[in-house]
Formats: C-alpha cells, sequence, structure tokens
C-alpha cells in the first residue's frame, strides 16, 4: 500500500468521522455550550452589579439617625455570604452548586426588600436624593438580573432538549454531555399549593 492509499485512506476516514459527528448533534453539543456559559456569564455580571451597589446603598442608610441597624447588617451578612461563592462555567453542571448559589442570592434579595420596607419609615432618607438614585440603579439591576437568567434559563432548554432526544442523546452519553442545572423558582413548593378559598366569609 504505497503512501497515497495510505492517505486517501485516512482522509476518507476523517471525512467520514466529521460528517457522522456533525449529523449527531456534536456541533450543536458545543454551539449550545458556549450560548449557555455566555448566558451564565451575564447572569453573574448582573449579580455582581448588584453586589457593587450594595456598600454604596448602606453607606448613604447609615447615615439616617436610629436607622434599624439590624436591618443593615443583614444586608451586610448576605451580601458577603453571596460574594464568597465563585461559580464558573463549569459548575452550572452541579445542581448542588446551582442551589447554594441561588440560595445566597436568594438572601441578598430577600434582605434587599427588607431594607427598603424600613426606608419608608424615614422621610428625610427617601427625600435624599443620592439615596433615590442608587434606589433607581438597584431597581434597573433587577430588571437586568430577571432578563439574564431568562436568556440562561432559555439557553440552557435548548441544550438539554438536544441532551434528551434521539439520536443526539447517543452523541450526549458518549462525550458525557449531562444536561445543565438551571435556576429554581423561590418558594417553589409554596407556589405549587394550590390557594384556599372560602366563600362563606363576608
Amino acid at each position: 500500500m504505497n503512501r497515497w492509499t495510505v492517505f486517501f485512506s485516512r482522509f476518507g476516514m476523517a471525512l467520514l468521522l466529521a460528517i457522522g459527528l456533525s449529523g449527531c448533534g456534536y456541533n450543536d453539543f458545543q454551539r449550545l455550550d458556549e450560548q449557555s456559559k455566555s448566558a451564565w456569564s451575564e447572569v453573574l455580571n448582573q449579580y455582581q452589579r448588584r453586589a457593587d451597589l450594595i456598600p454604596n446603598i448602606v453607606a448613604s442608610v447609615k447615615g439616617e439617625v436610629d436607622f434599624e441597624q439590624s436591618t443593615l447588617t443583614q444586608v451586610i451578612e448576605a451580601r458577603s455570604k453571596a460574594t464568597s461563592i465563585q461559580m464558573t462555567p463549569e459548575m452550572v453542571n452541579d445542581p448542588a452548586a446551582m442551589a447554594k448559589f441561588q440560595a445566597a442570592q436568594g438572601e441578598v434579595s430577600s434582605a434587599l426588600s427588607r431594607l427598603m420596607v424600613v426606608v419608608e419609615r424615614y422621610p428625610d432618607l427617601k427625600a435624599n436624593q443620592a439615596f433615590a438614585d442608587l434606589r433607581v440603579q438597584l431597581e434597573g439591576t433587577e430588571n437586568r438580573i430577571t432578563v439574564a437568567r431568562n436568556r440562561y434559563i432559555g439557553a440552557i432548554q435548548e441544550y438539554n432538549v438536544l441532551a434528551r432526544s434521539f439520536p443526539t442523546n447517543l452523541t450526549a452519553m458518549l462525550f458525557s454531555y449531562a444536561p445543565k442545572a438551571g435556576f429554581q423558582v423561590e418558594n417553589e413548593a409554596a407556589i405549587a399549593k394550590p390557594p384556599s378559598v372560602d366563600f362563606n366569609k363576608q
């Protein structure tokens, strides 16, 4: 067998392999994996934006006389806990890591919500322009977080459908492409419980 025969034989095998991989969804897995990592990076970016706003919010609130210190402490501690969790794109495949990250970010959201409720009792603070500007920035950031999370959910949904569908699920098994963990709805059990309705109440 001469070298040209060997060359064309290897070239043919490589070509068949390339065609086979493209037909079994291999390239789609690469594209969607990169897409989900990009979407996740944007989620992290928006959470970091919120974390960066918190020290300024706390500093502006501290200036108010007799402000409830326990509320500020909860915000500071929640932020510290959330920022201590370093979520890499690879960790999105770990449901336990995702659950821990979501719980920490949920604590930040809850602490900030309590802070804003308490602020309502302080007219001078509500009238403070610097605080008002920070509040607008926080609201905008919360909206960006929602948008980024929705994009990530859409990206991993597309990836997971590919991972579970035939015949691309065979490629997923061959290359160990496990479905990615998504965001869980907060208070899922409470939301799933049907509301009680009493028509006898006047």
